[in-house]
């Protein structure tokens, strides 16, 4: 299979998106095309799960090529992304030597990269890291240089925009993923074309069972559609002061679920599923957009096996405040990222909190 390969424009810090099968056989020399040398040393974070499928490979490659190869291993889970773990890697990283000229390695899924890219990104002012995803999820978080940690009061509230020297992505390590990740990395899949493809999630209604499969044609084209989309909105707003924020549909609704959740009930992608179709009712409801975007949404989702009803034993309350706390909350005021139509969404502001309530109660009533 081909490699294909996209780039992240943003002039001398633009990066090259790589996208085939058995990639980590050949890191050393990617990361040597990249500019990452083998005079410092490399630090790869991964977590319990992934380092018992590639972790000893991939640093057995590395030494081969003359790195010195420094590893930790985290548990799995957004209860990572804590202030506590952050401190522990920092400590082994300064123990194990790393110096400005060493490079962090992200090897695992969104919650890896997110850690390890924030870590790169405050270690001695900021370091080189290369994200290496092995989740079908993290095609979103690896791309685009948003790296953070959570507060128990919120989820990312700390963090940087630190951009990866390379994103290798080998899609063989989707076959370890168990079905309930394989439909989260779906969420965000479909998230990029309800906000700027419809072409594309035609396809995805045309090929789910291909790709539920993860046929490798199939799921590499999936891969690469959805960093396009992401790729272009982030060259043209690197730091969400306009377009970019368009990425975050369903994100503020499932972001306050996750944290009322403590990161434990709901997956990323099941959160942002819902929050998505919440976010297209709402729409519809307040008449922004097009009668059946909300139907197409939930169908489309539903697809993949991703939850689109409310979850569980949240009230509609407690999340319209933890959505306040939400990074795109300004002033007090919420903006929200609703569809127009399949394929094309927008910021909007000032909305009615009792609709937003309303809409959130009838959801919740449902279940």
């Amino acid at each position: 299979m081909s490699i294909q390969t996209l780039k992240v424009e943003l002039g001398e810090r633009s990066y090259p998106i790589m996208i085939g099968e058995l990639l980590l056989q050949r890191a050393s020399a990617w990361l040597q095309e990249v500019g990452i040398q083998t005079k410092s040393k490399l630090m790869v974070i991964t977590d319990q799960h992934v380092s018992s499928h590639y972790l000893a490979s991939l640093q057995a490659e590395l030494e081969a090529a003359g790195y010195q190869v420094v590893t930790k291993v985290i548990e799995p889970g957004e209860q990572s992304k804590s202030l506590t773990v952050y401190e522990a890697v920092m400590t082994e990283a300064i123990e194990a030597g790393l110096d400005r000229k060493s490079a962090i390695l992200a090897l695992g899924g969104g919650v890896v990269g997110d850690l390890a890219g924030f870590v790169a990104a405050t270690y001695m002012r900021g370091i080189d890291f290369v994200q290496m995803p092995t989740s079908l999820l993290a095609h979103d978080s690896s791309v685009g240089g948003k790296v953070a940690i959570n507060h128990s009061l919120g989820k990312n509230l700390i963090g940087a925009f630190h951009q990866p020297k390379a994103v290798i992505y080998d899609t063989a390590t989707l076959q370890t993923l168990p079905k309930r990740e394989i439909a989260a990395g779906f969420a965000e899949v479909i998230k990029h074309g309800l906000i700027a493809d419809e072409t594309f999630v035609t396809w995805l209604e045309q090929e789910a069972d291909q790709l539920w499969a993860l046929e490798a044609n199939a799921i590499a084209k999936a891969i690469y559609l959805g960093c396009q989309v992401k790729a272009a909105i982030v060259s043209a707003d690197e730091t969400e002061q306009g377009q970019r924020a368009l990425l975050n549909l369903g994100h503020t609704f499932g972001h306050a679920f996750e944290a009322l959740s403590s990161y434990a009930t709901l997956n990323h992608g099941e959160a942002i599923s819902i929050g998505m179709c919440v976010a297209a009712k709402l729409a519809e409801r307040i008449g922004f957009a097009e009668k059946g975007t909300y139907a197409r949404t939930s169908r489309v989702l539903s697809l993949y096996h991703l939850p689109t009803t409310w979850p569980a034993g949240m009230a509609p309350e407690a999340v319209l405040e933890a959505m306040k706390r939400d990074k795109k909350t300004v002033g007090g005021k919420l903006a929200l990222i609703l569809p127009r139509a399949i394929g094309s969404v927008e910021v909007v502001k000032e909305i009615d909190e009792n609709d937003i309530l309303s809409v959130m109660r009838e959801e919740a009533e449902a279940k």
